[in-house]
């Protein structure tokens, strides 16, 4: 049995690690063909509509297997790949300044984060 593994990596608009964590837990284990239509959903339902996180996770699960397509040597099903592993990661903090009273300054944090998913597609060989 041979197991193709790819990745990919996205460094989204800033947005803090923290507001990934939900959709991540809903999307680990399962099949990264089902996962495009699904975020699709969760994007145009009412329910998820405030939580923009699906959109640039799901572009990167869609990189990720082409990533995987690509290197495989012929056609993979959608389907058959599975998402081993997807973590968020914090990236850079860009520190602003914001005055307040009797000249006092206080510090703003703009967070930002790294996704990278991992996707497998297990292939079995003929003996």
């Amino acid at each position: 049995m041979q197991v193709l593994i790819n990745f990919a990596r996205s460094q989204p608009p800033q947005v803090a690690q923290q507001f990934w964590e939900k959709i991540t837990g809903m999307i680990k284990g399962k099949a990264a063909g089902d996962l495009p239509v699904a975020m699709r959903v969760m994007v145009g339902s009412q329910e998820f509509s405030k939580r923009y996180a699906a959109k640039p996770i799901s572009k990167t699960v869609m990189s990720a297997m082409h990533n995987l397509a690509g290197m495989s040597k012929h056609p993979i099903e959608p389907a058959h790949m599975d998402v081993k592993e997807i973590r968020i990661n914090e990236g850079k903090t860009m520190y602003r300044i914001r005055p307040r009273a009797q000249g006092r300054a206080y510090r703003i944090r703009k967070r930002s984060s790294h996704i990278i998913v991992v996707v497998e597609h297990k292939e079995e060989t003929e003996s």
